[in-house]
């Protein structure tokens, strides 16, 4: 069964690669663009429902067995001596959950995909590459190896290049393809070095022998903590760069230079939850190194806040949300860097539901508008998009921690986790990030939906909702941002009111958390009032939030202007908006600095090296030009030298016998 999960897709990129991206369907028989798409749409969506169905089969015989696992070996992989590398896939709690929600959310967007992209000329290679996409994501979390994780990690990153530079003939589109594809290789590098470290030290680079081995105390006596910490933090360079964490984080917002569900893709279900998934899959390593967790808390609490602090300002939809990812994964990463790994992972699955639910609904304005991604064109659109306006919403009030939405309780468990640990520096930033996070998503709803329409008069005749195959998922998905929190309920919330219940995300999951810490909020040592003061503070931000995006931007509009025009507000205004000119440091400091190195080593190269041979070369030509002068076929002219040759001999015996 775990093989058709992984396989399902494939065949879906295989059908629609060879038969319809390739051009067969048209030249060989003879086929109509109409039914090209249906077909396509049915075989890219089809292969995705069955690997959802067979995900969700696999969870309910998951539940049955005793092991909590499910392993399927297909063949030997790499035989080399020794060492054994199998071609085979892990079914626990962990990959479970990441199958689920990569199969499902990926089914939502390419269903959504149908309307967005039918007028599209590359509609077969779209769905060929959002079948690519999905299938390497699969292989990543649910191979039961490390070299099965890396092929997946590699594939999702060709995946995204391919999709951020899908209309690659905008060079701006196909230089985001271009950026994502090499940032990411730096993290790569780090994250391969990770992997050779791992096969050094334990011999092995399957997850149970590797595992087993690092909870081993008398295998763990002889190896150094500095080598534990290494490895841990090779594996999160890998992460920073897929996950987009700082300072790697560039090639994310540029991203949304790609069709806006694939923006949903990579920012909800695939590519950049992968650092996520790999980081508690190897939870291992993390626990037994405070180092390597104080490093990747401190870098994610950075990122978070540096994140929001530029989405505050920006004006494009879908760069906002852009930049709102980069600071969602900061959390998800102070959970699992902290030791709350089931936190860090049930962000993840709200997350997933929130921010695809986002994309998708900034994509229905974008179809609606013709294009237009500006908010400040915007405005009082709910009364031409209705529903697009309320799932916008209700994914809004998830993203910023309102209470019964699902981010409330996933970020929630994030904030206490911080506190319990001993982060309290971080916890306080990520609550203030809580306050930017609830700001910049309602200014960014108030300013599309809310207020006096800004759109042209021509527009507001023609612009009309989206169809069918576009709102439906947007409903499913805010329906999931509402209920998909109520599965990891704390325990102590149960208590307060009177019910014996527990936390039922983090029962499921515990068995895939092998390190024997287990921190989550309601773990806290400190009583129900300590507890529901956090949930509190929790609930004050993002209220405060809520609070001043309403009164700046509804109440008095023109209050924003006005405060631009403050100095100490105007420079820190134009940081923001300018992205703190992160970019524009990258690009002094590393892009023009080789690009001109290259250049200085190609003038070397021309002018010494080439120089040097082009030099022998002549030289060797100039003597040879000499020489020839004395091959000119007549008898007496060889006669001559011959016999100045002779007389030069003997004069020179003649001398050497005298003295």
């Amino acid at each position: 069964m775990l093989v058709w999960i992984v396989v399902a897709p494939l065949i879906g990129v295989l059908v629609n690669g060879v038969v319809f991206a390739s051009g067969l369907w048209k030249k060989l028989l003879n086929g109509d663009e109409h039914t090209e798409k249906r077909i396509v749409s049915f075989v890219g969506c089809g292969v995705i429902l069955a690997s959802a169905v067979l995900s969700t089969l696999a969870f309910l015989k998951l539940r049955l067995t005793d092991e909590r696992q499910i392993i399927q070996e297909l063949f030997v992989w790499i035989p080399s001596g020794e060492l054994k590398i199998g071609f085979e896939f892990l079914f626990d709690p962990l990959s479970c959950v990441m199958s689920l929600v990569v199969t499902w959310v990926s089914f939502l967007i390419h269903v959504y995909s149908i309307g967005y992209m039918h007028e599209d000329r590359s509609y077969s290679r779209y769905f060929t590459y959002l079948n690519m996409f999905v299938f390497f994501m699969l292989l990543l979390v649910l191979g039961n190896n490390f070299p099965l994780m890396f092929v997946g990690w590699e594939g999702v990153g060709l995946a995204s290049y391919l999709l951020i530079g899908f209309w690659y003939e905008d060079a701006e589109k196909a230089y985001a393809g271009r950026k994502a594809f090499i940032v990411n290789r730096i993290g790569d590098f780090g994250f391969i070095l990770g992997i050779f470290l791992i096969f050094f030290v334990f011999g092995s680079l399957n997850y149970q022998e590797v595992f087993s081995r690092a909870l081993s105390p008398e295998f763990m006596d002889a190896i150094p903590q500095a080598v534990i910490t290494t490895i841990a933090l090779l594996l999160f360079v890998g992460a920073v760069g897929k996950s987009a964490q700082f300072p790697l984080y560039v090639w994310l917002p540029d991203a949304m230079a790609g069709p806006t569900p694939v923006s949903a893709l990579i920012h909800a279900a695939t590519m950049v939850t992968a650092g996520v998934y790999m980081i508690a899959r190897c939870n291992v390593f993390y626990s037994q190194s405070p180092t390597a967790q104080m490093i990747v808390v401190g870098i994610a609490t950075f990122t978070a806040f540096l994140a929001a602090t530029i989405a505050i300002t920006q004006n494009d939809i879908k760069r906002v949300l852009a930049y709102s990812t980069v600071s969602q994964l900061g959390y998800m990463f102070m959970g699992v860097g902290s030791g709350a790994y089931v936190a860090g992972m049930f962000h993840l699955v709200t997350h997933a539901f929130f921010k695809a639910l986002l994309f998708l609904g900034s994509g229905s304005v974008i179809h609606a508008l013709g294009g237009e991604q500006d908010i400040r064109k915007m405005g009082g659109l709910r009364r031409f998009l209705p529903v697009t306006s309320i799932t916008f919403l209700i994914g809004t009030l998830a993203i910023s921690g309102v209470p019964l939405f699902s981010g409330f309780f996933s970020k929630d468990e994030i904030l206490g986790a911080l506190y319990e640990k001993g982060y309290g520096i971080c916890w306080f930033i990520a609550l203030v990030t809580a306050v930017l996070t609830a700001f910049y998503m309602l200014r960014l709803y108030i300013l599309t939906f809310e207020g006096k329409p800004r759109i042209t008069e021509d527009l507001k005749h023609h612009i009309h909702e989206s169809p069918p195959s576009m709102l439906i998922p947007l409903v499913i998905l805010a329906v999931l941002s509402v209920a998909g929190g109520y599965i990891g309920i704390p325990e102590f919330m149960w208590k307060s009111i009177g019910i014996e219940g527990e936390n039922l995300f983090e029962r499921f999951l515990s068995s895939s958390i092998l390190s024997t810490e287990q921190i989550t909020h309601h773990a806290l040592p400190h009583g129900s009032l300590t507890h529901w003061g956090l949930v509190g503070l929790s609930v004050l931000a993002a209220f405060v939030g809520i609070a001043l995006a309403v009164y700046m931007y509804a109440i008095t509009p023109l209050l924003p202007e006005r405060l631009t025009e403050k100095p100490i507000v105007s420079i820190l205004y134009r940081g923001s908006y300018g992205k703190w000119f992160v970019d524009e440091i990258y690009d002094l400091v590393f892009v023009k600095t080789f690009v001109n190195l290259s250049k200085l080593l190609a003038l070397f190269d021309l002018k010494v090296i080439d120089g040097a041979v082009n030099g022998i070369a002549g030289a060797i030509r100039a003597l040879a030009s000499v020489l020839r002068t004395a091959q000119t076929g007549l008898l007496r002219f060889y006669a001559a030298l011959m016999a100045i040759g002779v007389t030069a001999i003997l004069v020179y015996m003649i001398l050497s016998a005298r003295f």
